[in-house]
């Protein structure tokens, strides 16, 4: 699921055990919205709007940010759990920005320069200048917000 600067979401999840792009799986941009709402934002549509829209502030033009992960998918990971299956908050939120200097504000890479490691728990100083964003974010999900960036390049070989 994609936020452009319009704040447009549309499907875009890719199914890392088989290498296909799972779109069509998870269902049309207005069900997956709704699955993200329900599953991460209690049912609110408001509470999910606004985080659309501090993301939307935040992104320069030019980047588009992606949802990725069991928020979209519904499930875990590698796995048929649940979101949340191990109680309220327990999931995080996927973020992925894709495209422009993004990928400049991180530190820590899986491929240097191209795709960075998330901003998470894991890798909490991955990008400084994005920790009070992912503060931000965090504080209004009540979960575990990871951000991360790529090159378009990237993204578009998932």
């Amino acid at each position: 699921m994609t936020v452009s600067q319009s704040s447009s979401w549309a499907p875009r999840v890719a199914d890392r055990d088989r290498g296909r792009d799972e779109a069509s799986e998870a269902g049309s941009q207005s069900e997956i919205r709704e699955r993200v709402t329900q599953l991460a934002f209690g049912g609110d549509p408001q509470r999910f709007k606004e985080f659309v829209r501090v993301l939307s502030e935040a992104t320069p033009d030019g980047v588009d940010v992606i949802l990725r992960g069991s928020a979209v998918t519904g499930h875990k990971f590698g796995s048929d759990d649940p979101f949340d299956a191990d109680g309220p908050g327990t999931s995080d939120l996927d973020v992925t920005f894709v495209g422009g200097d993004m990928v400049m504000l991180f530190r820590e890479f899986h491929i240097p320069g191209v795709h960075s490691v998330p901003l998470s728990e894991e890798h909490p100083f991955a990008s400084p200048p994005l920790g009070p964003l992912r503060d931000r974010l965090c504080e209004m999900t009540s979960r575990a917000v990871n951000l991360q960036a790529s090159a378009s390049l990237v993204q578009s070989l998932r």
